[in-house]
C-alpha cells in the first residue's frame, strides 16, 4: 500500500515561495492593466471600486487554483506573502518604469489626436456658435409654453373628473375644495 506524501519538503517549499513571487510580479502586470485603463478612460468612484473588487476576485481564483495545481490543494501562509512581495518588487523596480511609459505613451497620442482634429475643433466651435442661439431661442419659447401649461394646471386643481353629480355618492360633490 503506497501512502501519498503529506508533507513538502524545504527545496518543494522554496520552489512554492518562489513560484508564488514570479506570480505575484505577473499579477503586477493584470494590476498595470487596470493601472492602463484608469489612464486611459475617466473612472469615478464606483468603477474604481467595481475594478478592485475584479482585481481581487481574479487573484482569489488564481490562489485557489495555484493551491491546487502545485500544491496538491494546499493552501499555505507563504503563498500570499510570496505574492504580495512579488507584486511589491514589480511595482517598485519594473512597474514604475512601465507606468511612466505608459503615461508618456498615452500623453503623446493624445496631443497627436489634438494636433490632428485641431482644424476640426476650430470648424465645430464655430458652428456651434452660429446655431446655438437659434437652438436656445426655440428652446425658450417651448419651456416658457410649458410654464404656461404648468400655471393652468396649478390654478385649476379643484376640478373633478365628472362635472355631473354622481347619483351613487351624493356626499362626494366637490373634491378638491376647501369649505
Amino acid at each position: 500500500m503506497s501512502v501519498p506524501e503529506t508533507f513538502f519538503s524545504v527545496n518543494e517549499e522554496l520552489r512554492l515561495f518562489w513560484l508564488s513571487c514570479l506570480y505575484g510580479a505577473a499579477f503586477g502586470l493584470v494590476f498595470e492593466l487596470f493601472r492602463t485603463a484608469r489612464l486611459l478612460f475617466r473612472h469615478n468612484a464606483l468603477l474604481v471600486m467595481i475594478e478592485d473588487l475584479a482585481f481581487c476576485a481574479i487573484y482569489c481564483i488564481f490562489l485557489s487554483s495555484f493551491a491546487s495545481a502545485a500544491a496538491r490543494g494546499e493552501l499555505r501562509l507563504y503563498f500570499p506573502i510570496g505574492n504580495i512581495l512579488g507584486f511589491t518588487l514589480y511595482l517598485a523596480t519594473v512597474g514604475s518604469l512601465v507606468s511612466a511609459a505608459m503615461k508618456k505613451l498615452f500623453f503623446a497620442v493624445k496631443k497627436l489626436l489634438d494636433l490632428l482634429f485641431y482644424p476640426f475643433r476650430h470648424c465645430y466651435v464655430f458652428l456651434r456658435r452660429k446655431a446655438e442661439p437659434k437652438f436656445v431661442g426655440c428652446s425658450k419659447v417651448i419651456v416658457s409654453y410649458f410654464k404656461k401649461m404648468k400655471i393652468l394646471l396649478q390654478k385649476s386643481r379643484c376640478l373633478m373628473y365628472n362635472k355631473k353629480v354622481n347619483n351613487k355618492r351624493r356626499n362626494v360633490t366637490n373634491v378638491g375644495k376647501k369649505s
